[in-house]
């Protein structure tokens, strides 16, 4: 998306929301002074409000005001603007129309969600128009999913640059965490439980491990792939000690990174096999630990499912628009470790690494810095429109965008 002529480079949709002020926060303090930033959401008090905490930088950023259930005012979001950034979700409930009007109208778009069917409705509803007109739609440019998608691609790149094959079974650790539940991503598992709980067809979709991928008839038969299952870290690489918990965003992001490699023609490899999982720690009893996170996980769920245990987890739950203080986000922070076995037999760890809590402050970054990819980019982005992943849309611009942001991102042979 190259448009100059457009009135703005960059609009951030939903500035009003817990993670849409970080985001436009980030981007006061760190976007280049000549890119053209607008501000928009349902209400142009709340804009303008939020424009004024941001200081000096943004005080002659445009608002906009645009609705999810106004078609037209979506529309004339995207003809004013190069880029949307949205943090407005869930995404099943209120991002189609966006997406839509995007699509339409050339613009590239970035949002944070971590919906399999939404993804998929999107893929569907969207590529061809994309890329009819030259748009990136880019879903997940946050903690879900750029540590998996962007890991797998150094880690890739690293194999291809030493000639050692493609990968096979290679496996994302989350090797430590500190953050707060992020009240967005409950409220965007409470609408995809609602919806699956009706269809069993939708169940089954969002099951599958390649429900994201662009041709599921094509996709290799690789056997089982479990998104929930315990793991000894010795299976995994032999130094990892400890069992491992299946990671409670696995089913997501798994699929994102199946999707990158099907859009690249299986350039990871047709023996591609990718899970993910959660270090719990090293003790003796670290098998019970991942074997009740599991069990735990799957009793959110089903508790999500079921009108009593559904009333008393809303009421403990954050709701959306809640985040955690500005203390706990700077103390937040992740480390994510990603293992493979090429087919020459060389094993390989790729590692990404950030401060902040995952779900707010980091993300903000990661969706900032994909954001800024879009808007200045230009040729160094992959060749590509359509409804895209991370890598795909956004590759090794977006590399060095976050490593110079503070990301540690790297890939090294064993």
């Amino acid at each position: 998306m190259t448009d100059s002529a457009r009135e703005l480079d960059l609009v951030v949709y939903g500035a009003t929301g817990f993670v849409g002020k970080l985001l436009a926060d980030y981007l006061a303090r760190t976007a280049p002074e000549d890119v053209r930033i607008g501000l928009a959401g349902r209400s142009q008090a709340k804009l303008e409000s939020v424009r004024s905490s941001l200081g000096p930088r943004a005080a002659q950023w445009p608002v906009i005001v645009a609705n999810s259930d106004d078609p037209q005012s979506l529309a004339d979001l995207a003809a004013r603007t190069r880029v949307v950034a949205t943090t407005v979700g869930p995404y099943a409930k209120y991002g189609h129309g966006l997406v839509a009007a995007c699509a339409e109208a050339g613009t590239d778009y970035a949002d944070l969600t971590g919906e399999v069917l939404f993804a998929r409705d999107s893929i569907d509803a969207n590529h061809d128009k994309a890329r009819e007109t030259g748009a990136r739609i880019v879903h997940s440019c946050g903690f879900d999913s750029i540590p998996s998608d962007i890991g797998v691609h150094v880690l890739h790149e690293a194999v291809q640059a030493d000639g050692a094959g493609e990968l096979t079974d290679t496996t994302l650790v989350v090797t430590s965490l500190r953050g707060g539940v992020s009240g967005g991503t409950i409220d965007s598992l409470r609408t995809q439980v609602d919806v699956s709980k009706k269809d069993s067809a939708l169940r089954r979709l969002a099951a599958s491990p390649y429900s994201l991928s662009p041709d599921r008839s094509q996709e290799p038969d690789l056997g089982k792939q479990s998104d929930v299952s315990v793991v000894n870290g010795k299976d995994i690489a032999p130094e990892l000690e400890g069992w491992k918990a299946p990671f409670v965003m696995a089913s997501y992001n798994t699929r994102v990174v199946r999707r990158s490699n099907a859009l690249r023609k299986w350039a990871y490899g047709r023996e591609f096999k990718y899970r993910e999982v959660m270090s719990v720690g090293k003790s003796p009893v670290s098998p019970v630990i991942a074997g009740a996170v599991a069990a735990g996980l799957g009793g959110l769920v089903l508790g999500l499912s079921v009108p009593p245990t559904r009333y008393l987890l809303d009421r403990v739950l954050p709701a959306p628009g809640e985040g955690p203080s500005e203390d706990a986000q700077r103390k937040g922070h992740f480390t994510i470790d990603i293992y493979t076995t090429t087919t020459t037999g060389t094993r390989y760890t790729a590692r990404v690494k950030a401060q902040g809590d995952p779900g707010y402050r980091a993300t903000a970054v990661m969706l900032g810095e994909s954001a800024l990819s879009l808007v200045l980019g230009g040729d160094a982005l992959p060749d590509a429109a359509g409804v895209l992943t991370p890598a795909t849309a956004l590759g090794d611009v977006l590399v060095t965008r976050l490593r110079d942001a503070g990301l540690e991102i790297s890939a090294r042979k064993l």
